[in-house]
């Protein structure tokens, strides 16, 4: 042991040493956000082949190969090149080579194929037209989700149909085939000899589970300890085959698993938190090690995080602690809008980086859903702030946006070629690349635009009839354009075009993030539409055409304005993406009831748990300074709606929080009805809240009836009484509900006012 003392051991606290140095039997590490986790990891696996364990006796599963290559080269520098023959590697990547010399023991050649998402999709599409179903009902995107969420719960094609829930399910989504195509998709990848990702897990488990006394116990002689980190991330079936390994009777279960269930926040992906939470009734002599020490972030933002996960009942009890200082106290900002919420964070950003000179790469902006990003990608654009979407793409350069926008760039111009070829197959309706391609030589060849071409040339019938269609679509939306602002030429567009409807029918995790986008475009353009709000010194444009909207957003979506040599740069990502980072300054944003927790998580306990954790994750992401940012209303769906603040702010303590802004949420009951104390903020002075007006209520007035001296209600800011009007019909109006800025200026014309006296 003294030849390795100096070089890592001495460099850790006492929990961390003592997790490292234990490495018989069954362990777990509960490792807090910033507590060191993956040293702990990689010194415990460096010390067992310093102590004498063959590296290649230790099995290493991660969820990325960028872990698992972090991994290697963090025990190479403490072990030597030793490091390399230890199996670390993706639970896939990992099985995938076990089985490419075990597959022919369970029916599969040994060099089976590996179906892709896209290949997979191909497979069920061609089952879903073998047996004549509606495709739309039956979308292989879904219908592929339903079969992997059955593979990883261990569910076979048979245990599918016994299974009396299941079937109602599908029976309620009038999708009672699904069991059908699962059971067909199954025998044909057999027959294919293919496995898809799913397979790689579900394919190991069965080759180590019917076959005990061959390939089981020789893998389980092999791999003598078995290390899996993020083990809050796992699903039913990985536990299951982990368990396989390390059952092997006669020899010790050294078995660690490395994880935080605090962090545990991928349930839409299979993962359970169960995993980590029955792991010690699994495994009754275990070895426990908690990393309560967070090395990250200063002691305000600490507290925060113990104050908000003590409300979750299912936990691994723990205390993190930091000895850092105690920092700049939490910041909560109230903004009226999310469009003010937007220009709030952006000015705030400016005011940080001047402030604690902060560079643009040290500062996040985290959301619940990506179609949040679109407002604060407009504001930073604003500033001239340069910025980036993490793990996405920025908001109108996703692929339902583009393609959105390419029927209204069509509708308003016919003459854009690039539009037209984008989105005249698009949904589907038999326009092959070979018809486009023959379309643009004709319209090259006549010096005409592709839509000249379509409207004055004859084709086959075939072909006819899908161009008549689309031309149809093109001409009624056209048509509606010229009659209805851009908000309802827009929505006609979308459903008119079939986008909506396609995508409001994928109901998989990535369907709804496309749809949630979708929403979020039309929202933004019913806010271009009810600006009503004038700046002082602003020319006045009462064109709410979607050519105007086209020309607002063209600076927003100009690639000349990035800079891709610069990486200094405000990241924008979800919060789902930003677990296992880490930033001076964090803005988490958008946090409202409904939103963020989601209103699709209201219904249960365990999945407002899981919410609690996202916003765990989300706060302890920063180092330094936490902004946490709220609306009173947003656009959601096309419509105003007022929310309550998130109930996870009123669960931080005020000794935390520099600035106060909200009012806590009336109700003396917890998440689910029952009474309880509350023990979080207590408001100081606030600035005066406008009463909520209900839209339905809400009778707007003819602009031509308002007069100076008229009382009115204004859905955003209240009541308020109008001062003067101008000759161009500009009224000048003074709100006292609104504290500062209490007078407006607004545009009649677009004001929905309502007269009260």
């Amino acid at each position: 042991m003294s030849n390795i003392g100096p070089s890592y051991l001495n460099d850790l606290n006492d929990v961390q040493r003592s997790a490292v140095v234990t490495i018989n039997g069954p362990v777990m590490v509960i490792a807090g956000p910033g507590s060191g986790k993956t040293r702990v990891l990689t010194f415990r696996i460096a010390h067992m082949i310093n102590s004498g364990v063959h590296p290649g006796q230790i099995l290493a599963l991660t969820f990325t190969n960028k872990a698992a290559k972090e991994m290697k080269h963090r025990i190479e520098s403490v072990a030597g090149t030793k490091a390399n023959q230890v199996w670390a590697g993706t639970f896939h990547s990992l099985f995938a080579r076990i089985l490419r010399v075990e597959a022919h023991k369970i029916g599969f050649p040994n060099d089976f194929t590996i179906y892709d998402t896209d290949d997979t999709k191909g497979v069920i599409a061609d089952i879903i037209k073998s047996m004549n179903l509606d495709a739309k009902v039956y979308a292989p995107n879904q219908v592929r989700a339903r079969i992997s969420a059955a593979k990883s719960n261990l569910i076979t094609p048979k245990a599918y149909k016994n299974n009396d829930d299941l079937m109602a399910m599908d029976r309620m989504n009038r999708r009672p085939m699904i069991y059908d195509i699962y059971e067909k998709y199954v025998t044909k990848c057999q027959r294919s000899g293919a496995m898809d990702f799913d397979d790689l897990l579900l394919m190991m488990y069965k080759l180590l589970y019917q076959n005990p006394e061959g390939v089981r116990e020789k893998y389980q002689r092999q791999f003598k300890y078995v290390m899996v980190d993020e083990f809050q991330d796992t699903n039913y079936l990985q536990y299951e085959v982990v368990k396989l390994f390390v059952k092997y009777h006669g020899s010790e279960e050294n078995v660690c698993i490395v994880g935080d269930d605090a962090q545990s926040i991928y349930s839409f992906r299979g993962a359970t938190i169960q995993n980590i939470l029955q792991y010690e009734h699994d495994f009754p002599n275990v070895h426990t090690f908690k990393l309560e020490q967070n090395y990250r972030s200063t002691n305000f933002i600490v507290n925060a995080a113990n104050e908000v996960i003590t409300y979750n009942k299912n936990q691994i009890t723990k205390k993190i602690f930091t000895t850092r200082e105690e920092g700049k106290k939490i910041k909560i900002i109230q903004a009226m809008t999310d469009n003010e919420e937007g220009k709030r964070v952006a000015d705030s950003i400016i005011e940080q980086k001047n402030r604690y000179n902060l560079s643009n790469k040290d500062i996040a902006i985290l959301y619940r859903t990506n179609g949040q990003s679109r407002v604060f990608e407009e504001q930073l654009r604003r500033l001239n702030i340069a910025y980036r979407i993490y793990g996405g793409l920025s908001f109108y350069s996703r692929k339902e946006i583009k393609d959105v926008l390419a029927y209204i760039r069509l509708v308003v111009n016919d003459k854009d070629d690039e539009a037209l070829k984008r989105v005249i197959n698009y949904p589907k309706r038999g326009i092959g690349n070979t018809t486009i391609d023959q379309l643009s030589k004709l319209a090259e060849d006549n010096e005409m635009s592709i839509w000249q071409v379509i409207s004055s040339m004859d084709f086959s019938p075939r072909v006819k009839k899908s161009l008549e269609e689309f031309v149809g679509i093109i001409r009624a939306c056209k048509q509606k354009a010229m009659v209805s602002n851009a908000f309802d030429a827009a929505v006609y567009i979308a459903k008119a075009s079939g986008i909506y409807s396609e995508l409001r029918a994928d109901t998989t995790v990535e369907g709804q993030s496309r749809y949630d986008n979708l929403t979020s475009l039309l929202d933004g353009i019913k806010e271009f539409v009810e600006d009503d709000e004038l700046i002082e010194g602003e020319s006045i444009d009462d064109n709410k055409s979607l050519s105007v909207f086209l020309q607002t957003i063209s600076l927003m979506t100009d690639a000349d304005n990035e800079n891709p040599e610069t990486n200094d740069t405000i990241t924008l990502m979800s919060v789902h993406s930003a677990k296992g980072l880490e930033f001076k300054s964090v803005f988490v944003v958008g946090l409202e009831e409904n939103l963020f927790p989601s209103y699709q998580t209201l219904s249960t306990p365990d999945q407002i748990e899981e919410e609690r954790r996202l916003f765990y994750v989300a706060i302890t992401r920063a180092e330094e300074i936490l902004t946490l940012t709220y609306a009173n209303s947003r656009y959601q769906y096309g419509n105003m709606r007022f929310n309550d603040p998130s109930r996870f702010l009123e669960e931080i303590n005020e000794e935390n929080i520099d600035s106060m802004t909200i009012v806590k949420r009336p109700s003396n009951e917890d998440d689910f009805g029952q009474v309880k104390i509350l023990g979080g903020l207590k408001p100081k002075v606030l600035q005066p809240m406008i009463p909520k007006i209900d839209p339905n209520d809400f009778v707007s007035n003819d602009p031509d009836e308002i007069k100076v001296g008229n009382k009115v209600l204004h859905l955003k800011f209240g009541e308020g009484k109008v001062t003067a009007i101008d000759e161009r019909q500009v009224a000048t109006i003074y709100f006292d509900q609104l504290g500062e800025n209490q007078e407006k200026r607004i545009m009649l014309q677009y004001s929905k006012l309502q007269i009260l006296e």
